[in-house]
Order: C-alpha cells, then structure tokens, then sequence
C-alpha cells in the first residue's frame, strides 16, 4: 500500500512539473521590458524606436524602466529569438538595459526563470 502511494506521488509529481530534473542553467541577454522585447510598441524587438523618438528617455535603460514603472511593462530577458520573463524584480532591477548572465531555473510552461544570481556579461 505505502509503496503503491510513493509510486502514485511520484508520478503525479513529474507530470505536474513540480518536480523538475534540471538544475540551474545559465542564460544570457538584455534585461529588457516586455513591451520593447515583445512587439508591443516596437518593430525590431528592441528599444530602437522609442529612443528615436526620445519620448521614453535616450538610453535602454531609461526606455526600459519607464515602460515598466508607467505602462504596466514587465522584466524580461532578451536572449536573441526568446524572451523569458523574470522573477525576483529585488535582484533584477538596476539591470534594465544591460547585457547580463543569470543563472536560474526556467519553468517552461510559462518561460518563467526563477533568478538564482545575476551579473553584468563578461564578470564574474
């Protein structure tokens, strides 16, 4: 009987998603806003229109924080094609705009990355 529940639990738990055999991965991108890295208001998935018009501020970091704070924006990591959204705004903010590694786990079926650590590219 109690291993008939282990066995049930355990099977349960892998089809749910909890239980999840991968580790930590590293990924690496821009920490950007989702409109910009979505589409929403820009073409090239990117901040290159909104800086041209200068409405949003005159760096990425400036577009970046400014759709977030005033036009319900969300952290995202630009990683090329993918864009992941990001948990833990305490250790993502003051990224907005920057190329970054994080290292985190992804839950998949909502391209979530549970931030572990972040750093600028290139340090260590």
């Amino acid at each position: 009987m109690n291993r008939t529940i282990v066995v049930g639990l355990t099977v349960v738990l892998t089809f749910s998603g909890v239980a999840q055999s991968q580790g930590p991965h590293v990924f690496r991108g821009e920490v950007s806003d989702s409109q910009c890295a979505l589409n929403v208001h820009s073409l090239t998935r990117s901040h290159q229109e909104m800086l041209k018009s200068k409405s949003m501020g005159g760096t990425s970091n400036t577009c970046a924080v400014y759709c977030i704070e005033h036009l319900g924006g969300s952290l995202v990591l630009s990683a090329g094609k993918e864009v992941y959204r990001l948990d833990r705004p305490d250790l993502v903010h003051g990224f907005e705009g920057q190329r970054v590694k994080i290292t985190g786990t992804l839950d998949s079926k909502v391209n979530l990355v549970h931030v572990m650590k972040i750093e600028l590219e290139g340090q260590q």
